[in-house]
């Protein structure tokens, strides 16, 4: 037993080690607590999240071995990988690969070469210092200045107004004020504390309720804001984003602030966050569960630091639109998602950032175009969810000789790797950030060290710092239920701004004063929208 206990930590060991050598934080800016000492990209159990993530690209063979457990080790074989001819080239592969003669003819080889990326042109870390007196609304603040509550303030009386004009007067009703749209606020956040579904919990007598925070507003009058709610009352004579208009100019306002407060860190990762359920939810509920729920009308990617969680640019898409531009479009082609990763890297050119993609956006087009923007990027490829366009059919097809875990094989294209790699199932990757010739390792603590090219590890290491990352920013995920499009795209921002605002804390002076953990910085969050009274971070 002490044994077992002593290999596993010189694993875990090992493994931080490692990812310390990739220049990836050690989760400081996780939870306080015990799970702040986890190792948040290595796995020392049996199960693995990057395992859970890089499944997705072998989807395809679900179809044909069904006994295999569909997020554990599942192979990606290729539209011609049952015919065993990928390793020679004689099968056809997927739409727009490249035979063996056109491969050589684009100039794919299997001749090596090393490759580097140039230093990162910026310094990472918070743009402006806070003071060690800084509170949690100081820090929300920076993405939902006073300005932007004063705008609610106006085009909430100027809706309640026009409205009350059309359909009659409604007794009761004052026009709100600053004060008073800042507590409506905190009462909707505070969803994100309690984890409690319906807002109006807070004035019952059930088991959410909340005495502390129901006597700062009545529950008439918090129906009667939330009723007239409006970002924008009317819709522009111009300019206007469809159905986003509503909701635009704070999407723009928060964008700016987050590109203002914060500089990322070289490696970012593009996206798409846990926005539905807390994961604990997801993981316990039935299927019958999650098919009464509603869909939601829109998606939402992001670029995200991979060395702190900060969430560094948003883009928003209705699901609503029947065209060309609509999401149901961008679901199977792959060509409009990477229009999403051009608008998410719109502003990191030249600065030689590296970024992580998932199947769908990984293609050598792509790849191509950012690296003359001086763009690095290292992707998870899928025969069934990428574009393959341009890459060999005999690397993305399966080999009718059977391969050995760790085993791996790559060509090269200039500075572009296509690497295939075995552990339980081919995983295939295309990057431009990381040499083909290192070697890198996956430690896992009932299988060892797995060898791997480096890019694999990178890959597997940042990616599954974003996926346990989930479990952290679900913490401010906001229960709240509005029905409107736009009021949800809303509240799901004001959940990423308070993301963003702890991770400006726990990198600020002001978490020395008083170390909150999130679930702690929410609830004191809450309380100074409210203006309770005890509000200061020294108590």
């Amino acid at each position: 037993m002490a044994e077992c206990g002593r290999k596993a930590l010189s694993l875990l060991e090992a493994a931080r080690s490692r990812y310390e050598s990739l220049q990836i934080s050690d989760d400081v800016f996780g939870e306080s607590g015990d799970d702040s000492s986890d190792n948040p990209f290595y796995s020392t159990s049996g199960d693995s999240d990057s395992d859970n993530y890089i499944a997705e690209a072998g989807e395809e063979e679900q179809h044909h071995h069904h006994h295999h457990h569909p997020k554990r080790g599942d192979k990606d074989c290729g539209h011609s990988g049952r015919s065993g001819g990928g390793a020679t080239g004689g099968g056809s592969g997927p739409p727009g690969s490249l035979t063996r003669n056109q491969a050589e003819e684009e100039g794919w080889t299997e001749t090596l070469q090393d490759v580097s990326v140039p230093p990162y042109k910026e310094t990472y870390g918070p743009a402006q210092k806070m003071p060690a007196s800084a509170t949690a609304l100081d820090f929300f603040q920076l993405f939902v200045p006073d300005n932007c509550i004063h705008n609610m303030v106006t085009q909430t009386n100027m809706y309640a107004k026009k409205f009350q004009e059309r359909f009659g007067s409604e007794e009761g009703w004052c026009p709100v004020t600053a004060q008073e749209m800042k507590a409506f606020l905190g009462f909707v956040i505070s969803t994100s504390v309690q984890r409690c579904e319906s807002v109006l919990s807070i004035w019952s007598s059930g088991f959410f309720s909340n005495r502390s925070i129901a006597l700062k507003m009545s529950q008439s009058r918090f129906e009667k804001i939330l009723k007239y709610f409006h970002i924008v009352a009317f819709r522009p004579s111009q300019g206007s984003n469809q159905g986003l208009y509503k909701i635009q100019p704070f999407l723009d306002s928060l964008q700016q602030s987050f590109s203002c407060t914060f500089r990322p860190s070289q490696t970012q990762v593009l996206h798409e966050p846990l926005i539905d359920e807390d994961p604990v939810f997801i993981t316990t509920c039935t299927e019958r569960d999650l098919r009464k729920r509603k869909k939601r009308k829109f998606s939402l990617w992001v670029r995200q630091c991979t060395s702190t969680g900060f969430i560094c640019q948003i883009s928003v898409h209705l699901k609503e639109g029947q065209g060309a531009d609509g999401l149901a479009a961008l679901k199977n082609k792959p060509q409009l998602h990477s229009l999403v990763a051009k608008q998410l890297c719109q502003n990191i050119s030249g600065k030689n950032t590296i970024i992580f993609t998932g199947p769908s956006i990984t293609s050598l087009g792509l790849f191509t175009e950012f690296s003359k923007q001086e763009i690095y990027c290292c992707g998870l490829l899928s025969t069934r969810k990428s574009d393959c366009t341009g890459l060999p059919q005999s690397m993305l097809v399966c080999s009718s000789t059977p391969a050995q875990r760790g085993q791996s094989r790559v060509m090269m294209k200039g500075s572009m790797s296509l690497i295939s790699w075995y552990n339980k199932g081919h995983f295939r990757f295309l990057t431009n950030a990381y040499s083909p010739t290192k070697e890198g390792i996956i430690i896992k603590r009932k299988s060892g060290e797995i060898p791997c090219p480096l890019a694999v590890e990178a890959f597997a290491a940042h990616l599954s710092y974003i996926c346990k990352y989930d479990d952290k920013y679900s913490k401010y995920f906001i229960f709240h239920k509005p029905n409107k499009t736009w009021q949800q795209v809303f509240w799901l921002s004001i959940s990423i701004a308070i993301n963003n605002a702890y991770i400006l804390y726990k990198m600020s002076d002001a978490y020395a004063v008083k170390r909150y953990s999130r679930a702690q910085f929410g609830e004191r969050l809450v309380r100074e929208l409210l203006d309770l009274d005890d509000c200061s971070p020294t108590q």
